[in-house]
């Protein structure tokens, strides 16, 4: 009885490795984008919710690598769009937030919690707008993303869009989309300070011009 128990315990010691081992190929072929040999894997038993070392599942750092047939084959296989990593991202909110258009149609497809928030508070919504990625923009405020969410900095993605940015074109065009969409014109920062004060002051003449055609004050 003993030495079964010995020898069941070597097994899982040396098993352990080898399972590990497993993982990181897996991870790699995520990365790779190499959809045959993650169907072969999954089929043989791989777990499809794996994490690296930072807490990442698989379908986290599929949208990473912006591994669109490896997402899918993930998404099919019943992987987590709303697992959380060690800094709080999930597939969902980093897709919208780093510009990944087409994973994010496929997430939002396939469960895509639109009421998340990443570690400010905001939604995807939030960073899309701020870091210029006007059709991920327009897929959010399809989808029913609220566009007046007030993130942990007293911000929306209306405010970002003008705050952290450089007004240029693209930015013009996610504030004209933010604004179709439904953000309010009016909705202050925490200071008070509203979009069109904001654009005023850093001399976003086509921006400030857009928020007045909308009743910005």
């Amino acid at each position: 009885m003993r030495r079964r128990a010995v020898l069941a315990g070597l097994a899982l010691i040396a098993g352990a490795p080898r399972a590990m081992a497993d993982d990181q190929a897996f991870l790699t072929a995520v990365r790779d984008n190499d959809a045959p040999a993650l169907t072969r894997m999954l089929a043989a038993g791989q777990a499809v919710d794996v994490r690296d070392s930072g807490g990442r599942t698989a379908l986290l750092v599929a949208t990473h690598a912006n591994a669109l047939e490896a997402a899918r084959v993930l998404i099919e296989a019943g992987a987590d769009v709303n697992a959380k990593d060690d800094i709080r991202d999930t597939p969902y909110l980093y897709a919208g937030a780093e510009g990944r258009t087409e994973i994010l149609r496929l997430l939002l497809t396939n469960g895509a919690n639109l009421k998340d928030t990443n570690r400010f508070g905001g939604t995807a919504l939030i960073p899309a707008a701020e870091k210029g990625h006007p059709e991920n923009v327009r897929l959010l405020l399809a989808a029913g993303v609220d566009p007046n969410h007030v993130n942990g900095l007293g911000w929306t993605a209306l405010l970002e869009a003008v705050i952290l940015t450089d007004g240029g074109p693209v930015y013009q065009e996610i504030v004209a989309d933010l604004i179709k969409g439904g953000a309010d014109v009016n909705l202050a920062d925490a200071d008070g300070v509203t979009p069109l004060a904001h654009a005023r002051a850093r001399r976003y003449e086509e921006i400030a011009k857009l928020l007045e055609a909308a009743g910005g004050k």
